[in-house]
């Protein structure tokens, strides 16, 4: 790949877009890309007045907004290492990654900051209210007197006028540490992934690759979380490298508001997880194709495509009428859906990636997508499947290329795990590559369940028969002393509004054990149902927790 500076990038697209909107709060505040440049000014004078060095980490915890990315860049541009925290960790864990990540400067929002102390984090110098940016705490004089005085210092460091020349941002080296960004998986512990330069070179140039039409015309919704690299590279980053005007949904993204935004906002591509569009069906597809008439008419061969049709162009204007193609990854996508999208032809692709390749690896267009796939190996990366016949056999798959990390920080014997000595990340997940260079995920490594005559059993498979079932909102499929057990949450709203008691609602969801096991294979056949009275937890980017759902066997 050729490596380009990536703050460079920044810096280019900050004076060619100068006058245009840069980042919004959703029905709130708009920053020009001349008002982004003004705040990181002032953010680099606060920098060198706390004796931030190049390297030093900078942490940023808060919901999504504007100001985040104002955070995010100024330490980026600056020189000194962003370390973004997801908002929904628990104070002792946001006080260890700080403490961890020995970051000097903390960005905060103020529901955040109640529940944590400074003198829980010792290292910092200055902690910083991300909606404000007013100074929470600040471990000497020097560095309240600047921020009290900053806009006089401002007019010392531009007197004549601050202008797209103006600006000038530390020139990174491809192998260089720009992220450390910490997971937040199904296993349950974090870990921090170094991110170089590079690969968030190489992923913003593969976005350029693919999605050419993107420029400072295009509009995107912000839905996923900053912190997390999927939302950050493809949502953020490669907007503003173009410059894009992004909309920050800075509230709980429910799906009233995510659709409401997108029919608004008209953007020119949507970002989703799956769980965003599998609730979309749910709500108002599933009840539209499962009306008696409507079932009856799409088994005629010229009604089912006049209906077919019609339920396509109202999905696209209800994500807004204006987007190329809607891209969704972060999480497997429930295969009913999947098919029924594909069958009316609606413009969506399945990508797939991880936070340690900054996170992309396969992708492709819609139009060539194919069903149940999540694309082919992207520029600067190759893979292969560690199994005897890759094409039949499912086998870890195995990645290396420009995208991958460098490991993860002050844990050499995890990153030993996963990176071997030749450059291969050793990705977890399991899937087959077709004689076209497409994958197709089978499910994880650390999930996989060894059947009683050892065959390989993928929960992922399983839950995806369970979750096309009624009533079932989501499931986990776990082992339970030697069987299968599926754990179930389902619709008990709907439920009682069609006159059943719980009692007898959760009868009915365990009684349909028979009807399910007839859908799978003898080796994958659950010993029972079980109902859960709440959701599963979930991590940020909406996979379910399920090393809280495990049994000692």
């Amino acid at each position: 790949m050729n490596f380009t500076s990536v703050n460079k990038i920044f810096e280019k697209s900050i004076r060619e877009n100068w006058d245009r909107p840069a980042i919004s709060n959703y029905q709130g505040v708009t920053l020009h890309y001349r008002d982004l440049a003004r705040r990181i000014a002032k953010l680099h004078i606060m920098f060198e007045e706390c004796g931030l060095e190049k390297g030093d980490k900078v942490a940023i915890c808060s919901r999504n907004q504007a100001n985040w990315v104002v955070s995010f860049l100024s330490a980026m541009t600056y020189g000194a290492v962003p370390v973004p925290l997801m908002h929904e960790f628990k104070p002792s864990n946001i006080n260890h990654l700080v403490n961890h990540s020995e970051a000097k400067i903390l960005f905060v929002d103020e529901v955040i900051w109640e529940g944590l102390s400074e003198l829980d984090m010792s290292g910092l110098q200055a902690i910083i209210q991300v909606n404000t940016f007013k100074l929470l705490y600040s471990a000497n004089e020097k560095i309240a007197e600047s921020r009290e005085h900053l806009n006089e210092l401002f007019g010392k460091y531009y007197p004549m006028e601050f202008a797209p020349e103006s600006i000038n941002y530390y020139e990174d080296s491809a192998d260089e540490l720009a992220i450390i960004n910490y997971t937040s998986g199904t296993s349950g512990f974090s870990k921090g992934v170094m991110i170089p330069y590079r690969a968030v070179c190489s992923n913003l140039e593969f976005a350029k690759t693919v999605l050419p039409q993107m420029n400072h015309t295009s509009r995107v919704v912000s839905m996923l979380p900053c912190a997390h690299m999927y939302g950050l590279m493809f949502e953020v980053l490669y907007e503003l490298s173009c410059g894009c005007h992004v909309f920050f949904l800075s509230r709980l993204p429910s799906p009233k508001i995510i659709m409401q935004a997108l029919s608004e906002v008209k953007p020119t591509l949507v970002i989703a997880v799956p769980l965003i569009i599998e609730k979309i069906y749910k709500s108002k597809v599933k009840p539209v194709i499962e009306n008696i008439g409507i079932k009856y008419a799409l088994k005629l061969p010229i009604l089912d495509q006049f209906i077919m049709s019609k339920i396509k162009t109202e999905l696209i204007n209800a994500f807004g009428g204006e987007f190329y193609e809607v891209i969704i990854g972060g999480a497997a996508f429930n295969k009913e859906v999947e098919a029924f999208f594909k069958k009316m032809e609606f413009p969506f692709t399945v990508g797939y990636g991880m936070t340690e390749c900054a996170p992309i690896i396969t992708y492709d267009d819609y139009k060539t997508a194919k069903l149940f796939s999540c694309g082919k190996i992207v520029p600067n990366m190759e893979m292969k499947i560690n199994s005897s016949d890759p094409q039949n056999i499912p086998g870890e798959l195995l990645v290396k290329g420009a995208n991958v990390f460098l490991g993860y920080y002050k844990n050499e014997e995890a990153t030993r795990e996963v990176l071997d000595a030749d450059g291969w990340l050793h990705t977890g997940d399991m899937g087959i590559i077709d004689a076209d260079g497409y994958l197709f995920l089978r499910g994880r490594s650390k999930c996989m369940i060894l059947g009683p005559s050892g065959q390989n059993i993928y929960p992922e498979e399983v839950e995806a028969v369970l979750d096309t079932r009624p009533y079932v909102l989501e499931s986990l499929v776990i082992e339970d002393n030697g069987g299968l057990t599926a754990l179930i949450y389902p619709d008990f709203d709907t439920a009682a509004k069609e006159g059943m008691d719980q009692a007898t609602f959760i009868k009915y969801i365990e009684d349909t054990l028979p009807e399910v096991n007839k859908e799978l294979p003898n080796y994958a056949k659950l010993k029972k149902i079980e109902v859960m009275s709440e959701a599963f937890e979930r991590t940020p980017k909406k996979s379910i927790k399920r090393y809280l759902y495990q049994r000692n066997n």
